[in-house]
């Protein structure tokens, strides 16, 4: 595929909560290879916009559209406290119709260094353990754009560097990013992320 192919495309995107106007007239363009930040204050819609973005959401206006295939992770990270990572990734895995190697997912959970953590059950992990943990579905998902709202929430320096490290090899691999986020999302190279401003 092209390396400039379109993979996300908004455009004049408005979105309401409770009747209260979050937003209007927001427009991005992700190509493979991008990186979009979208930034600002607290209760600006940065999160509402990636769900409309993934759509989870109804707008109330402009449009969206989406090419190959996309993997949302939201500001929570989506697991059943009953269950340990490893049970979560592969269910929700088989739910929407992936089944990795065995390989393939000790590859990805030794990746994001979530270690034994991954056999424990998800009521007993920090919030930086299950940030690991939904990163390592992240890259079992195998998607060509990533929908993420605050990726880095809960992390150490070194659970940072690794978001950051993944965001380049993936945007490197021809995937696109676009986040909710108030850190840097591509480390030494975020001079060349796009910035989305939400006042």
């Amino acid at each position: 595929m092209p390396a400039s192919e379109c993979l996300l495309l908004a455009e004049d995107v408005a979105c309401s909560v409770d009747g209260r106007r979050l937003f209007s007239a927001v427009s991005c363009r992700a190509a493979r290879g991008d990186v979009i930040e979208v930034r600002g204050p607290n209760g600006c819609g940065k999160s509402t916009l990636l769900r409309c973005l993934a759509g989870l959401r109804r707008i109330q206006g402009g449009r969206v559209a989406m090419h190959g295939d996309i993997a949302y992770i939201g500001h929570k990270a989506g697991m059943s406290d009953l269950l340990t990572p490893l049970e979560n990734v592969r269910w929700l895995l088989r739910l929407g119709g992936k089944r990795p190697k065995s390989e393939q997912v000790d590859d990805a959970f030794r990746r994001v260094g979530l270690g034994a953590g991954r056999d424990e059950p998800c009521a007993a992990l920090s919030a930086g353990q299950l940030r690991r943990a939904a990163l390592a579905r992240l890259l079992l998902l195998d998607a060509d754009l990533w929908l993420l709202d605050e990726p880095m929430t809960a992390m150490d320096a070194a659970g940072t560097a690794l978001v950051q490290e993944l965001v380049a090899e993936h945007r490197a691999a021809g995937g696109a990013v676009v986040a909710a986020t108030h850190r840097p999302l591509d480390g030494a190279d975020s001079a060349s992320a796009s910035v989305l401003n939400l006042a």
